[in-house]
């Protein structure tokens, strides 16, 4: 009997995928375990494996779509079985939406171009007596109902002055958009709140999401909207840990080479484990203590960011912690990494230091309770003894789930770390 071939569930938070294409055609013979096609995720871009021994009979959705988990993508046919040619799969979510919706070619990035229009003066308006209720709609920015009725004067005017009528409340009868209406649009449209100017722009793109992009907008709006963020911060002398780095790799003889971020990673491992209360998570109506500390490391990618797990960090030594970054790093970047590398992870570390960024706050990574957020070292004048003396200095913020981790216990973790890192041989031991 036909064997259909259904989008898989390729990680907890999948809901649907892009297929980004496939790597067999029609008539093609696989066996089970063969690859068949790529998908992405929310997370990376994995493969595909037939289930089965099997003659590729068609290929229903063509690479480039985005699809629900479940529905079918292909049939398969065993040896010598002949399908009828009016053969579905039992889906009803393919067979509610007619083919070209459902299983077009992907949308290009469209071009939209309008012209250039003249920014008006406020010396050229007068503000009128409806300033009040039309600064009101235009604050709401009402859309488009299909066209807004205006008078032809108000219409001649609002072309020549560059306003959008679609954000403009007329005043007039059965709210009719009058002259009036218009001018007051015009002075207020350039204040601090949603212009009613109509673009100054030659091109604009509409670039489609990929399944990452939407993973993350969900994920981390929903951490931000429910998590009870607070955020601790702190400096770190970073010039004892800096000499040491450079000794060791001095004399690595290209056996390593230690970077900053694995001293941080290798530091809250330490202090991770020196508090097992902050090494855990919310879970509705109990929180979740690991017995193990591993550390997510955010690296980014081509459209976006993934989360590579260095899995009981606590029991690595500064050499092997360095070696698994390393390689998660690179397996992130070719695109590689399976879904048990990066699902899960207890702590999280974002490094921005690079990038020229001193401070920043990032944003829980649920169901995690913490992320560190890591800038740049820089320069400064420190007071040590009474005396004034130059320091490379390293900002430190830890942004913290409320409802796991209390202030004074997010503090002292903080400080830990800190403490490791200002202390580099207690990282080498």
């Amino acid at each position: 009997m036909p064997i259909d071939i259904r989008m898989p569930k390729l990680s907890p938070t999948m809901t649907e995928g892009r297929l980004a294409n496939w790597t067999v055609a029609e008539g093609d013979e696989v066996s089970a375990g063969d690859v068949i096609a790529e998908v992405e995720t929310d997370k990376a871009t994995m493969e595909v494996e037939a289930l089965e021994d099997g003659i590729i009979h068609k290929i229903i959705i063509p690479g480039g779509n985005d699809v629900k988990v479940g529905v079918a993508i292909g049939v398969m046919a065993e040896e010598g079985e002949e399908i009828p040619a009016d053969y579905e799969p039992t889906n009803e979510v393919a067979k509610e939406a007619p083919a070209e919706e459902s299983i077009g070619e992907a949308p290009a990035m469209t071009e939209i171009k309008q012209e250039k229009v003249a920014m008006p003066t406020q010396a050229k308006v007068e503000m009128p007596k409806q300033v009040k209720a039309v600064g009101a709609a235009i604050k709401n920015k009402v859309p488009s109902q299909g066209g807004k009725k205006a008078s032809p004067l108000a219409r001649k005017l609002a072309d020549e002055l560059g306003i959008d009528l679609d954000y403009v409340t007329g005043s007039g009868p059965y709210g009719r958009i009058t002259k009036s209406d218009v001018e007051a649009a015009a002075v207020l449209g350039g204040g601090s709140g949603s212009s009613v100017f109509k673009r100054d722009v030659n091109e604009a793109k509409q670039i489609p999401l990929t399944g990452m992009r939407r993973a993350i907008a969900s994920r981390l709006t929903e951490s931000k909207q429910m998590t009870p963020h607070f955020y601790l911060s702190m400096d770190v002398k970073m010039d004892d840990l800096l000499k040491v780095r450079k000794q060791l790799n001095e004399n690595a003889d290209g056996k390593f080479k230690l970077t900053v971020n694995d001293f941080i990673v290798r530091a809250s491992a330490l202090a991770l484990n020196d508090y097992p209360a902050a090494n855990a998570s919310w879970n509705v109506d109990e929180i979740i203590e690991y017995g193990s500390v591993d550390i997510s490391v955010a690296v980014a990618i081509d459209g976006g960011l993934i989360t590579p797990i260095v899995f009981d960090s606590e029991n690595k030594n500064i050499f092997d912690t360095s070696a698994d970054v390393k390689s998660l790093v690179k397996q992130a970047k070719e695109g590689t990494l399976k879904p048990e590398q990066f699902q899960g992870g207890g702590f999280s570390i974002s490094n921005l230091g690079m990038f020229g960024v001193k401070n920043f706050q990032a944003i829980v990574n649920p169901p995690q309770a913490a992320i560190l957020a890591v800038g740049g070292t820089e320069q400064k004048v420190t007071v040590e003894n009474g005396e004034f003396k130059a320091a490379s200095v390293m900002n430190l913020t830890l942004s913290v789930d409320h409802r796991v981790i209390d202030g004074a216990l997010g503090a002292e973790l903080l400080g830990r770390i800190k403490h490791y890192l200002e202390t580099p041989t207690l990282l080498v031991v």
